[in-house]
């Protein structure tokens, strides 16, 4: 079913690569669906599908065991086939000891400045919510704010009567206007 879904993926949605989450549980699952021709992205650390099993949106790799439970399940999804590691909200330290092992790119999201390449979510970054981030998230713009703003700006217009002004309006040449009520007197005398 995994294999079946990655196609669709690829095939239907346009995706060049799938991403899983999880560790060493999908290692089968991984391979399979690199051994079909599809690239997978591994995940580790906090896994957004499945945070309510971890705990909740925690720091994930705090303490050593659970750590070293990322790191192995990192070098097994490498082994598996994975092309790229993007481990999420784990310590910078674990970043960058995943570094030193792994020969694919490592990349983060909340995991230090470690990683080969960073992410985070484009609706985090441009401020689209109003609502308390992970400390990892840096907002570079503060658009939800704005398009509210701009929102109620165009309701405002709208119920005003401002808007749409004759800058905004689209008009038809007089003559034809000319010819159009002319044949709708001629079409209402029939």
């Amino acid at each position: 079913e995994a294999i079946r879904n990655a196609g669709r993926l690829v095939k239907e949605g346009g995706a060049e690569a799938v991403k899983l989450e999880g560790g060493r549980e999908f290692v089968p699952t991984v391979r399979a669906i690199v051994e079909a021709g599809i690239p997978v992205m591994a995940h580790l650390g906090l896994t957004p599908q499945t945070a309510t099993r971890l705990g909740g949106y925690r720091v994930q790799g705090r303490d050593a065991a659970s750590a070293l439970r990322i790191l192995e399940d990192a070098l097994l999804l490498q082994e598996a086939g994975a092309f790229a590691v993007l481990v999420e909200c784990v310590p910078d330290q674990v970043s960058s000891l995943l570094r030193q092992r792994l020969e694919v790119p490592l990349i983060g999201i909340g995991a230090g400045p470690h990683c080969d390449g960073q992410v985070l979510v484009l609706s985090d970054l441009l401020g689209l919510y109003d609502r308390l981030s992970p400390r990892f998230v840096k907002r570079y713009a503060d658009l939800g704010r704005q398009a509210v703003e701009a929102i109620s700006a165009f309701a405002r217009e709208v119920r005003a009567g401002a808007f749409p002004g004759p800058e905004h309006s689209v008009t038809m040449p007089q003559e034809e206007l000319a010819r159009l009520t002319q044949a709708l007197a001629t079409a209402s005398q029939e």
